[in-house]
């Protein structure tokens, strides 16, 4: 599909996307929103924790939440979309990705950009345990990135998958690695290693025989903490080979079912590959809209109700 042409203009100071993403990440909160949390057991021995919020009415329709880097289900930008799904008559699984439930995964590995088997479980356990017909995913930067590449990769989707969206997706992992390893996003990469170094330690608390001290101590920089632990964890060479086979990118002409990236063109974590102008243009499936203002899953709304919360609404109930 063509560019999806966009109406988002919030107020003056959310203009700045530095300002609108640290409002959104760590200023935001939301009250008198409650889950319900679920242990689903994995096939490889592992768990995820699945924090469930439903409508007030019975609803056959469900939409599973990815979270991001480092995010988990009670973040403002997954407990504020749940909220209004759950209002809109949605129930909603918000995904706790391995290691970000407030517990340890059991095994070596955790998560990452391209773990799709992961969602593939959430699908099969909703499919089999759950009473929902029709079944929409909303992702958040790794989030983004896990489902469009789900969708992508070739596999059967099952028909109760009715759409999807993106919302500050990382479509190119290298070309937004290269980004925020700039200085104008030191903040957040400062940030995003103490967090990844802590969870280090803590694997290497578990597996003292696969992480050692050294080990830790190159970790500067977050892509090397790709080549040290993520692409070693989960079969990569290195963190360039991790980029390139686990990007979205690659992935998006193979979509068919009604998908939608929503990127910010003043989002300072992404480099120009991050937006998928061509590929949108030759896919009648996939829509992509680039808004002027939005930094990363920064998005404003008035009554506490993001621009993006209300554009999945829109979007998912259009679906035919």
């Amino acid at each position: 599909m063509p560019l999806v042409p966009s109406n988002y203009n919030p107020p003056l100071l959310f203009k700045n996307g530095h300002f609108s993403t640290v409002y959104a990440g760590i200023i935001r909160k939301i009250d008198d929103f409650d889950q319900k949390r679920e242990r689903m057991n994995l096939p490889d021995g592992d768990f995820l924790d699945l924090d469930w919020s439903f409508s007030k009415a019975t609803s056959k329709k469900v939409v599973i939440l990815l979270h991001g880097l480092e995010g988990n289900a009670q973040r403002a930008y997954i407990a504020g979309s749940a909220k209004e799904f759950n209002i809109n008559n949605y129930d909603v699984c918000a995904v706790n990705l391995r290691t970000c439930s407030g517990e340890s995964n059991r095994l070596f590995r955790s998560y990452h950009s391209g773990a799709t088997e992961d969602l593939d479980a959430v699908i099969q356990h909703i499919l089999e345990t759950k009473d929902h017909s029709e079944i929409y995913i909303k992702g958040f930067s790794l989030g983004g990135n896990l489902t469009l590449k789900y969708l992508g990769e070739g596999r059967t989707i099952p028909k109760e998958i009715k759409a999807a969206i993106g919302i500050s997706v990382p479509c190119d992992l290298y070309s937004s690695c290269k980004e925020l390893l700039k200085r104008k996003n030191l903040p957040y990469a400062i940030r995003f290693k103490k967090n990844l170094v802590g969870k280090l330690k803590e694997k290497q608390k578990q597996f003292p025989e696969k992480i050692s001290d050294e080990d830790i101590k190159k970790v500067v920089t977050l892509k090397d903490f790709d080549d040290t632990y993520t692409s070693r964890a989960h079969g990569f060479k290195d963190a360039l080979d991790y980029y390139k086979k686990c990007s979205c990118l690659q992935f998006l002409p193979n979509i068919k079912i009604p998908s939608l990236i929503i990127n910010a063109k003043n989002d300072s974590f992404f480099g120009p590959e991050c937006y998928p102008y061509k590929e949108a243009n030759e896919n009648s499936r996939l829509y992509l809209e680039t808004p002027k203002y939005g930094g990363h899953v920064g998005f404003f709304g008035s009554g506490n109700i993001t621009y993006t919360e209300k554009r999945a609404i829109k979007f998912f109930n259009k679906v035919d």
